[in-house]
């Protein structure tokens, strides 16, 4: 994606990116070094220039970067999809590069893993589950009650690691005194506008305990 460029900034991001250890500014560094590394041993002239600004998403957070964006031939952000997409829009001029692979929205459940709890679909029915996502939970992403193949909470996809997502929503309605709200029929989604396949998990081997 850099060929062409002579002058290069790698833009970080100081908030979800960093917490995974993704794009923060400590790989922002090792991204630039092993980039310029690079180019010496091939004969480039290039200029890499690097930054870390709190967050993408938000605008005035690009304020003191400004003039070392339109300086760049291209920018590599290092943010999320959201924050590659939104320095484009607030810099439409400048070309706009990502360095990462946006795959899920998760949560910290542990040093060095992230799981998933939300796909992003629309039109959230979490409130009529207890707080628990059925469609990102359950493997199938089924909204009216369990499939036939989990066994003592465990999801058939992975009966050693993926809890049944609807043995979750269950439990925890039971708890709340609420199982009545699951005799309500869901209507289906549309989920020609999700992305479907179940709950997913990241582990960076290098951050484990």
């Amino acid at each position: 994606m850099l060929t062409g460029y002579s002058k290069v900034l790698i833009l970080g991001c100081g908030t979800c990116v960093t917490v995974c250890m993704a794009g923060g500014e400590k790989e922002v560094g090792i991204l630039a070094s092993t980039l310029r590394l690079a180019n010496r041993k091939e004969g480039r002239s290039v200029a890499i220039d690097e930054a870390t600004i709190e967050r993408q998403c938000d605008r005035e957070f690009f304020d003191t970067v400004r003039d070392r964006i339109s300086n760049a031939d291209a920018v590599l952000s290092m943010a999320c999809g959201v924050g590659v997409q939104f320095l484009a829009e607030v810099f439409p001029d400048t070309i706009v590069l990502p360095g990462l692979d946006t795959k899920f929205y998760g949560a910290t459940v542990g040093q060095g893993v992230w799981a998933e709890r939300c796909s992003g679909c629309g039109s959230c029915v979490i409130a009529d589950f207890g707080g628990i996502c059925p469609v990102t939970r359950c493997s199938k992403g089924l909204l009216n009650g369990p499939c036939g193949g989990s066994q003592n909470g465990k999801c058939e996809v992975d009966p050693k690691g993926t809890d049944c997502g609807w043995q979750l929503i269950y439990d925890r309605m039971k708890k709340l005194g609420q199982l009545s709200k699951l005799e309500t029929v869901t209507p289906l989604k549309d989920w020609s506008t999700t992305r479907f396949g179940g709950p997913g998990t990241i582990v960076k081997e290098d951050a484990l305990p």
